[in-house]
């Protein structure tokens, strides 16, 4: 799935590509990707015709400010591509649900394989009552700064383990399986530390390693997996999977002590890490 790096990324590049355009006609596809409004007819009156004035992320989700008063909120789900076509004649993938096209030409398309993902068109008065998961969502770690002093009161009120509380997105939003582990390891610190049990050095290293790796796979333009579903505005697929220290790199030597990464189960998924380097 897609986590902050790879939205923030699609995000600048949408601010550059479609912010400004007005859009002529819409064409859905798939029905299952716009389940959250009552019909397709629905869905493109509220954009067809209108401007797209600004773009903006929460967590995972993409914001698209639409005429003067409506959002187009776009969530990835776990194999969802928004790729931007500069032609109407640019081969369409058989996986695509919605096409978006603007006026001065050019489209935008939502391609999603696995068809968890969704669009979706409500007002800006009515967005967190028809989309109660974005009212809960925690800090942006790469937009809401904090003294680490208030976020280790944050990590002491709730008692968790590491892993599973930056996966919480009602406690910081955008972060989920390859980023908290590589969060993890960039910290020193193991999946399985209680969040209440930190020293204040300790608290200060995640901190900064939360905000210094995604800031760093920013950079990178995200991460693409092996199945390469991941893919930017462009469609061209990420490079912080180069970078990874120890997501996906189970029985490879740790690049910092040369001790084998290990892989655990941990509720039903997989956390990587270096049991040498991260106590």
């Amino acid at each position: 799935m897609p986590e902050l790096p790879e939205v923030e990324t699609i995000r600048r590049d949408l601010e550059k590509e479609v912010v400004g355009r007005r859009i002529k006609q819409v064409e859905v596809k798939g029905k299952r990707s716009i389940r959250r409004q009552r019909s397709a007819p629905e869905f493109r009156k509220h954009l067809e015709g209108q401007k797209v004035t600004s773009i903006r992320r929460a967590g995972k989700y993409l914001l698209f400010g639409v005429g003067d008063d409506d959002v187009l909120l776009v969530h990835l789900g776990m194999s969802g591509q928004l790729l931007r076509a500069k032609g109407l004649k640019e081969p369409l993938d058989r996986h695509t649900h919605v096409i978006i096209t603007f006026t001065q030409g050019g489209q935008l398309r939502f391609v999603d394989p696995r068809t968890f993902g969704e669009m979706f068109v409500t007002s800006a008065a009515e967005l967190d009552a028809q989309v109660p998961e974005l009212a809960n969502l925690g800090f942006d770690p790469l937009e809401d700064m904090m003294s680490w002093t208030r976020f280790g009161q944050l990590l002491a009120e709730r008692r968790v383990g590491l892993k599973t509380l930056l996966m919480d997105q009602k406690f910081v939003a955008g972060i989920g399986n390859v980023y908290s582990d590589e969060i993890l390891f960039a910290a020193g610190l193991r999946y399985d530390r209680c969040s209440d049990s930190l020293s204040s050095q300790e608290i200060r290293r995640l901190y900064r390693a939360m905000v210094e790796t995604l800031a760093e796979a920013v950079k990178y333009r995200g991460s693409s997996l092996a199945d390469e579903q991941y893919r930017d505005l462009f469609g061209e697929i990420g490079d912080y999977q180069g970078q990874h220290q120890v997501y996906d790199r189970e029985g490879k030597a740790c690049r910092r002590c040369r001790n084998a990464i290990v892989k655990v189960k941990l509720n039903g998924r997989s956390a990587f890490l270096c049991d040498r380097c991260q106590i």
